[in-house]
């Protein structure tokens, strides 16, 4: 214990007197890692951390169309390089913990979605859920959809998926039986070696979760499904374009002004 010494006023001479401190020092208490603590505690899920993942810088450096430094994060086979629009809604996604996008993202110059592969690519990196919310012209039928895959946990997809659909009610989903036989890439899902564990994403099937809602209600559930992944990054930053990034040199390259 500590003696602290104080002055009396009631005495001429200001005397000292001592006083005994019969409360130790407090200490500081983080309520940001009490409310992680508490969140992961409640958790229901868990990704893979023993198999092979994109690092994020790689997965930004392809979606501008330069190389990545680590083998097996981009393919020729699958576009993962974005326009300007789509780079804002990807930025923004990354903030929120889920995309939105116009219908299906689909890009004819590329015959493809190249948003939905970096999305699906990033969430990868991270370990966490894909969501998206697919909007519809009038928002009157708008998807909502959760892909498990980038968890990279195949034997409990269904258990989580259930467990998220009992979380989330009113709102109800449609839960696949089984994974889709076939990757975006048309290769083999399951070449006899556990490919959940090396192979990179575009190679992998998706288990989707899906919700077909009213605009308010989609949105509202993307908030909900975000917070239950932790999907959401609000410290990251506005990705930035890399030095020595020129446009595609055809619409099947990229398309012409991308970057």
């Amino acid at each position: 214990m500590r003696a602290i010494r104080a002055a009396s006023v009631l005495s001429p001479s200001f005397a000292f007197i001592s006083i005994q401190n019969k409360f130790p020092p407090t200490r500081c208490f983080n309520i940001a890692a009490a409310a992680g603590s508490e969140a992961a505690t409640d958790r229901f899920w868990e990704a893979c951390v023993d198999c092979w993942r994109p690092d994020i810088g790689d997965v930004d450096r392809i979606s501008w169309g330069k190389p990545a430094k680590k083998k097996g994060t981009g393919s020729r086979g699958v576009p993962h390089r974005l326009n300007r629009d789509e780079r804002t809604l990807f930025d923004l996604a990354r903030k929120k913990g889920h995309l939105e996008v116009a219908g299906s993202a689909w890009r004819a110059q590329r015959r493809e979605a190249p948003l939905l592969n970096t999305y699906r690519s990033y969430c990868d990196a991270r370990g966490v859920a894909s969501v998206v919310l697919q909007k519809s012209e009038g928002g009157d039928g708008d998807l909502v959809t959760m892909d498990l895959s980038p968890l990279r946990r195949p034997d409990a997809f269904r258990d989580w998926a259930e467990e998220c659909a009992r979380r989330v009610q009113p709102f109800t989903p449609k839960i696949p039986d089984a994974l889709d036989d076939d990757n975006s890439d048309g290769t083999p899902a399951d070449d006899g070696v556990d490919s959940w564990k090396s192979r990179p994403i575009y190679q992998l099937p998706p288990f989707y979760i899906t919700w077909s809602l009213q605009r308010a209600d989609a949105k509202k559930l993307c908030k909900q499904l975000s917070s239950l992944f932790e999907t959401a990054d609000p410290s990251v930053s506005r990705s930035r374009k890399p030095v020595g990034v020129k446009p595609g040199k055809g619409r099947r390259s990229g398309g012409y002004g991308i970057g």
